[in-house]
């Protein structure tokens, strides 16, 4: 008779446990938009509501306490209920008794308190969360100080920095509930990579979003308004760094704008100014500041080109705004950019290959002699900049072992080389007779 009431015991922890999960689940998953549109017609549980999502996570965590509770609880009634009728009701052994009340609370606990509860908690957030809201602000008026102590005590034996709230409201529930919007066709799935990429901003650095000094295109400060005039429309780039010495040195940096205003106003100014009249000041940042960061720093200074330098001062790249909304958006390409193969044979001996192209496959297209290992270089664009001795923009050519190699520009927001024609000298020496 006894152990009668205690399966009825242990049922009723089940039940309670299971409305608890589903409450938990309804308020981690209901939205304060949400609750605004209901407000109209439920005011007053609509606003009791949304009193609870100001603090959701103190909420979460004493419901979490209390199915835990009714969970153990349940779990230690049908281990003693086993016990008592298997074991010394039937013959059974101890362990084989436990055994058998650990497969029934096994099935019961993911049943009953996991998939059942959370799936009504996520179809019925709204409903379960407006009618539950005033019970578990009780709830939480009693049980508070009981669930933050047990914070403080799990704190204390986490290694590491603990969470002030628990571990219950944090950024990976928070990615599980947008994986779980795009599970149920509430966002698509190109939202959902970029609401991960935001929260993936502050783990990204600098350095791996910059265009890399060996990129950068750059002028002497002492270089006249038409030279700059000139870099600025062949290589397609609205702001130019200057530097002074070397390209450790950078002490400006040029906007194309300035300097076609000037050349308007002035047409004498282009061939006797130098481009250091009107180079601005450069935003310097270290290579290993988080992008979020950056992104606010360059917002408040209202720029929109940093220069990024390494530990020991030297320039190591520049970073533009356009290439973090990219760490968000993605790509950001224009008409301008399309994909084309790596080789592509033209007339007359000529070919179009990709500026990425490593050395060695160029040699052996063109029976030529190039030592990757001996230049110092990967790609047939390093192979130019080195004999350039800057980097190569479009119209940029060199003449190596019989061919010319000529730069050409895909367009696009960054403007970079993306081919390298290469023709045979004798061909275009015929040309010219």
């Amino acid at each position: 008779m006894a152990s009668a009431w205690l399966i009825v015991l242990a049922v009723v922890l089940v039940v309670c446990a299971g409305f608890l999960v589903s409450m938990e689940t309804a308020i981690g998953r209901v939205s304060r938009s949400r609750i605004e549109e209901i407000r109209k017609e439920k005011p007053k549980s609509a606003d009791r509501l949304l009193r609870l999502l100001e603090d959701r996570a103190r909420y979460v965590n004493v419901l979490l306490f209390l199915s835990t509770v009714a969970t153990v609880g349940a779990t230690v009634i049908a281990s003693y209920v086993c016990v008592d009728t298997l074991a010394l009701g039937h013959g059974w052994s101890v362990g084989g008794a436990l055994l058998a009340a650990l497969a029934i609370m096994v099935v019961v606990s993911y049943v009953a308190l996991g998939v059942a509860p959370r799936t009504l908690g996520r179809q019925h957030a709204d409903r379960i969360a407006l009618r539950s809201a005033g019970l578990i602000r009780g709830l939480a008026t009693i049980l508070g100080p009981i669930t933050a102590l047990l914070i403080v005590l799990g704190n204390a034996l986490t290694p590491g920095k603990g969470y002030r709230e628990g571990p219950f409201a944090s950024q990976a529930e928070l990615r599980e509930l947008v994986d779980l919007a795009e599970a149920d066709d509430l966002i698509e799935d190109d939202e959902r990579q970029m609401i991960h990429s935001v929260f993936e901003l502050g783990d990204t650095y600098a350095r791996e979003v910059m265009v890399p000094r060996t990129e950068m295109v750059v002028i002497e400060r002492s270089k006249t308004l038409r030279q700059g005039l000139s870099l600025g429309l062949r290589s397609g780039f609205s702001r130019i760094p200057v530097i002074g010495e070397n390209a450790d040195d950078i002490v400006g940096v040029l906007y194309l704008k300035d300097l076609v205003r000037r050349s308007f106003d002035h047409r004498d100014a282009e061939d006797g100014e130098r481009v250091e009249s009107l180079m601005r000041s450069v935003f310097f940042v270290p290579d290993s500041k988080a992008v979020d960061e950056l992104l606010k720093d360059m917002q408040a200074a209202r720029v929109h080109l940093a220069i990024a330098v390494d530990e020991y001062g030297g320039t190591a790249g520049l970073v533009t705004i356009e290439d973090i909304l990219e760490e968000i958006v993605g790509e950001i390409a224009d008409e301008y950019d399309t994909e084309m193969p790596e080789v592509t044979e033209l007339e007359g001996g000529s070919y179009r290959i990709s500026s990425r192209m490593h050395v060695d496959d160029v040699a052996e297209l063109l029976s030529i002699e190039i030592d990757a290992d001996e230049e110092g270089i990967d790609t047939v664009l390093g192979l130019m900049a080195k004999r350039l001795g800057r980097v190569a923009i479009s119209g940029s050519s060199i003449t190596e072992d019989g061919y010319t190699f000529t730069a050409e520009a895909s367009g696009g927001r960054r403007n970079r080389v993306s081919s390298i024609r290469v023709d045979p000298v004798e061909v275009e020496e015929s040309d010219e007779t």
